[in-house]
């Protein structure tokens, strides 16, 4: 069953945010939602309630791990997966700990993201 969902994705890079959108979009036909920074992601998940977040780690302002804390203290059970080029190995474990459903790095092969968006999906909001 193709996924139908929202989907915020948080980039500050307007690139960045319209190759991970065209690769979510293969999940089926979800709402895309974009935001280029902390605040802006806060107050569109707020409007939103998307099922999935796609979140940069590194972003300018507040950073990926502020806007994580913040997001699961607004909604415990939020889907949150980091994106991430240079984010270093004790950065992604802190996300991981604080409740990030799994991260995915920027320069992974195209297929290899597809199917992690795929399986995050799959595990946590129950469709293919």
């Amino acid at each position: 069953m193709p996924f139908t969902g929202k989907i915020l994705l948080v980039d500050d890079e307007p690139h960045v945010r319209k190759y991970i959108g065209l690769l979510a979009r293969g999940l089926g036909s979800p709402v895309i939602i974009e935001a280029a920074n902390g605040e802006e992601a806060l107050a569109r998940y707020a409007e939103e309630s998307p099922d999935l977040v796609l979140l940069d780690v590194n972003l300018p302002g507040m950073d990926g791990v502020q806007i994580l804390s913040a997001i699961l203290a607004q909604d415990p059970d939020a889907v949150v997966v980091m994106l991430t080029s240079l984010a270093n190995r004790q950065t992604i474990e802190e996300c991981l700990r604080l409740g990030a459903a799994s991260y995915i790095r920027k320069d992974t092969p195209k297929e290899a993201i597809f199917a992690e968006l795929s399986a995050v999906v799959s595990e946590n909001l129950g469709k293919p």
